[in-house]
């Protein structure tokens, strides 16, 4: 697609992706060496795969909840219980980083070199301000990043 675009002079500059610690295989498996190799960037969106990586889900799905109506489907039965554990791994780590689910969601997209920014979806100023914390630790350990690795294969 690059290629097209430069052949056009279509500058092509930002790709906009969902990507997120349950959605990643495109971004990291396909994309993030072309965005690199032509010098571009994602901005992602859905960092917090629809509401799941925030503390709402770590004691199940609530029955308000998108994840919760049938007609739609979000999570399948068989996805509810391996999703639900991950989830609550992850809050340990967040836990031990003194943060938020949300916050090290936010932070983990933004260690790709390729992504430039992430959209973030408030309803709240509290949700805003609570998101915009994640910049006060957004690194990660090897010993970190090696343990999210093996919570979300």
């Amino acid at each position: 697609m690059t290629e097209i675009l430069k052949r056009k002079e279509a500058p092509f500059i930002i790709h906009q992706m969902r990507y997120n610690m349950f959605s990643r295989a495109l971004l990291e498996d396909d994309l993030s060496p072309v965005l690199e190799e032509e010098g571009l960037g994602a901005i992602t969106f859905s960092p917090l795969a629809q509401g799941l990586l925030t503390n709402r889900y770590l004691h199940g799905i609530p029955e308000d909840s998108r994840a919760h109506r049938k007609e739609i489907p979000f999570l399948s039965e068989e996805q509810v219980g391996s999703t639900l554990e991950k989830i609550k791994a992850l809050q340990t780590i967040a836990v031990s980083r003194g943060q938020s689910l949300a916050q090290i969601a936010l932070a983990w997209n933004l260690r790709q070199k390729s992504v430039t920014s992430v959209l973030i979806g408030a309803s709240r100023l509290s949700q805003l301000q609570e998101s915009v914390r994640m910049m006060d630790n957004l690194d990660f350990s090897p010993e970190e990043e090696l343990r999210i690795d093996q919570i979300l294969e």
